[in-house]
Parts: C-alpha cells; structure tokens; sequence
C-alpha cells in the first residue's frame, strides 16, 4: 500500500495521512559498484536530497576518525531522510546508492503475555504469533471497572505500581495513585476469562503474578507485594552481591580486580546518575534523543540505569555491588525512540573516546548494512561489543546475529525469587541438578555465544532505587563486566594483545568463551559455550580449554570450537598436545588407535 496521501473524495480536505518512513542513504565506495559507474560524492547526494520535494533530510551522520581506523575500510557519511516508500524504491534502483530502512529497536525485560499456556512454553512472546487481524475481533464490550489496592506487607500502600490485567481479549493497566490505589477499566464480554494479574512496584519491592485471578468489581481486590529485604535482610542498607555474581565466580575472584583503567560504554536509555550507587561511577556520555547532549544522566525508562548498575555499581556497602567498580562508565542515550541511526552515532562516540567495552541491551527485527559495518569497525578499533540475544523466544535480534560481537543468552537459578512472582514463569525444560535453566524468553540460536544470568536480576533504577528485571538485557551487562575485568587484569592485555585492534577483541572473546561452563537444556542455541567462569576467564585457574602449549594450538582450538568441531571428550588429559589429538579424535578428524 502506497504511503502518498491521497482524497478519495474531490474537493474534500485531506483526512488522516501515513507519515513518511524513514530510511539511511548513502553513497556506494567504488569496490562495491558495478562496472562502468563511479561513485557519487556524499556532498552531491546530500544535495539533491535536500532539494527533492519528496525527502525530508532529518541529520547527516559523519562518521567518527580516530587513529585506530588507519587502515580499515571508510564508513561513508549517511543521510538520515523521511520520505514515502515509493520515492524510497526509486532511489533503491540506483547502482551507486545503497538505502535501507532506519528501523526502530526494542529494549527492556520482556513483558507478561496474555495466554498463560504460552507463559510456560517455548516462543511464549513472539509478537508473529500474537499478531491477530482487527477486522476480526469481536466489538468492544460494555466497560468493566475494577477496583484495585497495592499494599505492602511491611505496611502501607504503594504509590506509582503498575497494575496490568491479561486476557484473550487485550490487556488493560492503570497505575496507583498516592493511596496505593488503582481502577482498571476492562472492555471484555466475560472478565472470567482474565488470564493473569501482574503488579510491577516502582522499586525496592518483588513484583506479583496472579494466574486466573478470581476479580471482584464490588471490592477493593487487595494485592500485596513484598520487600526486596524480605529476601535480602538489610537490604539496601547492606550491600548485596547478586546471585549472578556468584554463579559466575565473580565473588571468588581477588578484590584488586576491579576493572581499573577500562572504559565500557552502555549505549541504551541514559544513566540516572541521582543514584547513589552510580553518582560518581557515571561521570560522561552523549545524549542522541534530544537537543541536550548533556541529558544522558536522564533516564526515564530505567533500563539503562539497571544495567549500569549490573556492570558498576559503587562499592560503597550499600545497595547492590557491581562487577566493574573502578572502571569507567560512559552512558550513551539511545531510547526512548532509538533507531539503527542512533547506535551508529553512540559508535561513533565510543570510537573517539576510545571505549574498551560496550554494553548493547537491545535488539531489532531487521538487520542493517550500516550498523554492521560500524560494529566491525569498532572491533577493528578494539572495541568489544557486547550484545543481548533478544527476548522474543525466538531467533536472535539484530546485531546479536553478528559474527563480530559476543552475544549473550539468558538463564536463570531456581531459589533466587519468590514463588507467586512472574520470575517463577520463566523456566524452560527441565532445570539441571543446580537450579538452572533456560529463560521462555530468551532469543535462541547458533548465534548465541554464551549465557549469563538474565532473571530475577536486582540492581539500580531511577530515581534512587532498586528493582529485580529479567531479560537477555540482564544477562549482557554481566558479561560485559567481566569482559572489562579481564582487558585490565589477563596477562594477555599487558603483553601480546595490548594494541587496540581486532585481534585484541578475537582474544577476549576467544578467553570468554573458553572459560564456561557447559549447560545441557537439550537445546545448545539456548547456551551457546555456556556460563562464563571468572576464574578461568581471567586466568587465575588453568583448565584444559584455556591451556594451550603454544598460541598455535590454542588458535586452532578456537577455529575447531567456531567450526562446531569440539565435543566435550570424556577423561580428557591435561595435556594439550593428547587432549587436541583425543579432540581431532573425536571430531573424526584422526583414526582411533
């Protein structure tokens, strides 16, 4: 369907009209075009955008220098432009041009879904299979107003709690007022069949699922929500390490690994720096959502603030501890409303600032030409980009399908939330003997590299508080930590790969990947390596993956691990030259003997 306005009626004002898409355009470098056409130049290009009636040129992005790039291919200049699909599949025919659509990208823990049953099964979530046809649903019904109360069981009521009521039939929501209390008003033909409740508290408190809730409309229907210091005595006046932390031996490492000297930049929804837990660790960024590049210590959604907190909140023995608690944190402000044009832009700051580390818990439907080629090169300026593998419980988002990034699965831990939580419906398969599992949630693939704890994660919100999340958002950042605990404390970094380039990156990843953990849920695109071990992540254990006689063997491990050419070996020896032969043994790369 044509995007242009039209009226159907003549002589009749225009009614409601499609706004125009937006899309990144660029000029193709000569290696890329076809034979007998020369490239255009970016000024030209620009030009004639800005005069084409049809285009609305929204920004330009130049793309960052930095001496790092010396020698990697050019990224071109962009021009960000609205304009209707039609002028858009014109100037897509042009050899010399390459466009594509500036999509929008999704961040945040993933949300209750209506059906129950789907709440419990793999792919619940995915919104292709809960898209349905509006021309076929049923007329809106009379409005049912129900009566609600949120309290606390440590006395009072709570303010500013979301209330949200899940059915067949949609999903309605209202918030609590100063009083705690809260009408949520349902247009449904039988309010019997409401699936669930879910309460989300502002903070400091555990969320609450209700399934098949018996709703009164002549009552308050009182629903109490307990404090996060149930679980953790004194909390927040006494610091928590996080089960996270734990399950992946960052408690056991030495406490001078504090990530001293590395720069990890969290591109998301800005950093509140209010809190004080992150006050003095979060001390720059960029704001790309507004006019004010200084607003990225705004965050008004609260994602980005948790995930900061994850990788470095202030060890000042209160609240949560992060994993990163001297390393220094850069917050790039993306959402609300982040396209595939702001992660270019927040790249191009890290570049320049010469980030070590960045954090990227979010995800898109489409992949991007452009965002990919920012991202290698980055990574051939030495940056490691860390990305979530997406919530949709399906195939991995864009750019966690990326073959340049280290992208990161969810898992959670039986006995780390309450049971009447929505924490407690995230459990995929059979938990292992530890209390493992998979999280419904998680995006799942061959991309997937690894797996870190991803529900029921306590850490920092605005404005001061604390809230537990769930999501592969959660998982990302602690990996991203540790990836900064080893750029500052592996022997590696200080001799051998202490150049800021690609090989510097393959090195990190390579040493992440080799120090996990297997995790066995009958489906190895839920985990990828497995669960990163500290430890061994930064060479304080030896282990017959991360021990190698030369940097020979050790390379050809790693291209025999990319090439899905490494079981595990039964009574392998510590010996690396016997445990590669019993390997290629295995692999049925040598004759048994």
């Amino acid at each position: 369907m044509s995007d242009t306005p039209h009226d159907a009626h003549c002589g009749q004002t225009l009614g409601l009209r499609n706004r125009p898409k937006q899309y990144l355009v660029a000029p193709l470098p000569e290696r890329l075009l076809p034979a007998g056409f020369t490239p255009v130049e970016s000024g030209v290009l620009f030009d004639q955008l800005q005069q084409d009636p049809e285009v609305n040129v929204h920004d330009c992005i130049v793309p960052a220098e930095h001496p790092s790039l010396e020698g990697t291919p050019q990224f071109p200049e962009v021009a960000v432009v609205e304009m209707p699909s039609h002028r858009a599949a014109a100037m897509d025919r042009d050899p010399q041009l390459h466009i594509e659509p500036n999509h929008h990208l999704r961040v945040a823990s993933p949300y209750p879904v209506a059906d129950t049953q789907a709440a419990t099964q793999p792919y619940a979530g995915d919104p292709v299979r809960r898209r349905s046809n509006p021309g076929v649903q049923l007329a809106a019904a009379s409005p049912t107003q129900v009566p609600f109360v949120v309290s606390a069981s440590d006395g009072g009521t709570l303010a500013d709690a979301m209330i949200i009521v899940l059915s067949g039939e949609g999903t309605f929501r209202a918030t609590t007022g100063p009083d705690g209390r809260a009408v949520v008003t349902l247009t449904m033909h039988d309010p019997a069949t409401v699936n669930g409740v879910y309460v989300k508290p502002a903070g400091d408190y555990w969320e609450r699922w209700i399934a098949r809730p018996k709703l009164s409309t002549d009552s308050d229907n009182v629903i109490v929500l307990h404090p996060l210091s149930e679980t953790f005595p004194g909390f927040p006046q006494r610091q928590v390490c996080g089960w996270g932390l734990s399950a992946m031996g960052l408690d056991r490492i030495p406490p001078t690994y504090r990530g001293q000297g590395i720069k990890i930049a969290i591109i998301d929804s800005g950093t509140a720096t209010s809190h004080p837990e992150l006050h003095d660790r979060v001390t720059a960024g960029i704001n790309l959502v507004g006019d004010d590049a200084t607003q990225w210590s705004v965050d008004v959604v609260g994602h980005g603030t948790h995930c900061a907190g994850v990788i470095g909140a202030a060890d000042n023995g209160i609240g949560v501890l992060g994993i990163a608690v001297e390393a220094e944190l850069h917050a790039c402000r993306i959402f609300p409303g982040g396209q595939y044009s702001e992660i270019i832009k927040a790249l191009d700051y890290c570049i320049q600032n010469e980030i070590d580390v960045v954090n990227l818990s979010l995800g898109g439907d489409q992949p991007s030409a452009f965002v990919a080629q920012k991202i290698e090169q980055a990574r051939q300026a030495g940056i490691a980009c860390i990305v979530a593998a997406g919530n949709s419980s399906g195939p991995v988002s864009f750019p966690g399908q990326l073959p340049s990034v280290l992208t990161v699965a969810a898992i959670g831990r039986l006995g780390q939330f309450p049971p009447d939580t929505y924490h407690a419906t995230q459990v995929w398969g059979q938990p292992d003997a530890q209390g493992y599992f998979s999280a419904v949630f998680t995006s799942h693939g061959p991309e997937v590299d690894v797996c870190a704890p991803g529900v029921a994660i306590v850490s920092t919100v605005p404005a001061r508080n604390y809230e537990a999340m769930d999501g592969t958002s959660m998982a990302t950042p602690h990996v991203a930590g540790l990836a900064a605990l080893v750029l500052a404390h592996h022997p590696d970094f200080r001799d051998g790969y202490s150049r800021r380039d690609a090989n510097r990156v393959n090195r990190l990843f390579q040493l992440i990947r080799a120090s996990c953990t297997p995790l066995d849920f009958g489906d190895p695109g839920r985990t990828g390596a497995g669960l990163p071990d500290a430890m061994r992540a930064l060479g304080l254990v030896t282990s017959p993956e991360t021990t190698a006689a030369t940097p020979e063997l050790a390379q050809l491990r790693e291209a025999m691990r990319m090439a899905g050419l490494l079981p595990t070996v039964p009574g392998a020896t510590a010996d690396p030259l016997e445990q590669l032969r019993q390997l290629l043994r295995a692999a049925g790369l040598l004759p048994t003997p």
